[in-house]
């Protein structure tokens, strides 16, 4: 088991990401660390599993601080395509209530990590007399480039991500759920990006966290990003068969109803289209929603929820970036190889002028 990994940067100390660039997505302002532990309460702790050349996977754990089976709180769910193993979603859409950690991993690992998360609940202080809980486990098939079939990704796994779950900096690119995740045909992880809306008067955070493993055409600030037009040749990366699906985490400190989340998550995968996903057949496309501070003054207006709505669109289709930009070239299972976003590339193209879709595809 490798250790939990710093923040992700890049040779030279320089960080990618998308403001590192130049590109600023959206107008709202974002958290000091541009994460979603910029919420008060959130922490994020990944462990990664990586035997190469055919290993590379591992479970990243989004922990609220107040979150417990005595203690649920307010959270939403939506499924934009259900080719997923979502573990607890039928208990979070009825009652809108989150009782555990958010947990995200490999699809074939995810039930080991769902029994290893009631272990570590149930262990916790004043979970002595629990007898029902149920735990939330989002999932990315990244068999592409790591050895599914040898669900390499255990219990002692899943309580180092949970037990070092941290606030701060979120590493990020091929760290955690996100070691072996490709999307729109380049090496991707996890990523994540935090808003602060000002909601009738009242300033709040959004952060988003991103597991992106999806196909499609890239986009980028409304520019489709053809390989060619970032330097690729005719047999440059191209978008990878959809078997994947993409998982968004959202956290908030606004005090907003399960109903509201649930809206709030609708509009994160909506989001995914601004990043040019496909919502293939056989992606599963799933965000989860909560609130930490639900008795944080008066509750939000629906007339209000537009600020949360746009915050929550800009986040994720910046934290899809981030992951794009902190992932590095990978050489995978069976010799296959996905190769990093050029970021010097993305600049350039974004620069340049727009070109014809059929005829640079």
């Amino acid at each position: 088991m490798d250790s939990p990994p710093r923040p992700h940067f890049p040779p030279g100390g320089a960080r990618r990401r998308v403001r590192d660039l130049g590109l600023v997505i959206g107008s709202c302002g974002t958290g000091p660390l541009n994460a979603i532990t910029d919420v008060p309460g959130v922490r994020v702790g990944h462990t990664t599993v990586r035997r190469p050349p055919d290993v590379h996977t591992g479970v990243t754990a989004v922990v609220p601080d107040a979150v417990g089976p005595r203690t649920p709180l307010p959270a939403g769910v939506f499924t934009g395509n259900g080719y997923g193993k979502l573990i607890g979603t039928t208990q979070l859409a009825e009652l809108g209530t989150l009782e555990t950690p958010v947990l995200l991993t490999s699809t074939l690992s995810a039930f080991r990590v769902a029994d290893a998360l009631v272990g570590w609940v149930l262990q916790r202080p004043g979970c002595e007399e629990v007898r029902s809980l149920n735990p939330v486990v989002g999932e990315c098939n990244d068999g592409f480039l790591s050895d599914i079939r040898a669900r390499p990704v255990h219990e002692e796994h899943v309580r180092a991500a949970l037990d070092t779950a941290s606030g701060g900096p979120v590493a990020e690119g091929c760290v955690g759920a996100g070691t072996g995740t490709v999307a729109l045909g380049f090496k991707a992880g996890v990523g994540t990006a935090s808003r602060t809306p000002d909601v009738g008067g009242r300033r709040f955070t959004v952060g988003v966290l991103v597991q992106a493993n999806f196909g499609g055409t890239l986009r980028v600030l409304g520019r489709t990003l053809t390989p060619r037009s970032l330097g690729f040749g005719p047999d440059g990366p191209g978008p990878t068969a959809d078997v994947g699906s993409c998982m968004i985490v959202v956290a908030t400190d606004a005090p907003a109803d399960a109903r509201q989340l649930t809206r709030v998550a609708r509009r994160a995968v909506f989001a995914l289209a601004r990043t040019g996903a496909a919502y293939g057949h056989g992606s599963g496309d799933y965000a989860v929603a909560f609130s930490t501070r639900p008795e944080a003054g008066r509750p939000v207006a629906d007339a209000g929820l537009g600020q949360l709505f746009e915050a929550v669109l800009d986040g994720v289709e910046e934290a899809v970036v981030n992951s794009l930009l902190a992932a590095s070239t990978t050489t995978g299972f069976g010799g296959r190889t996905v190769p990093a976003l050029p970021a010097d590339a993305l600049v350039a193209a974004l620069a340049g002028p727009a070109v014809p879709g059929p005829a640079d595809r």
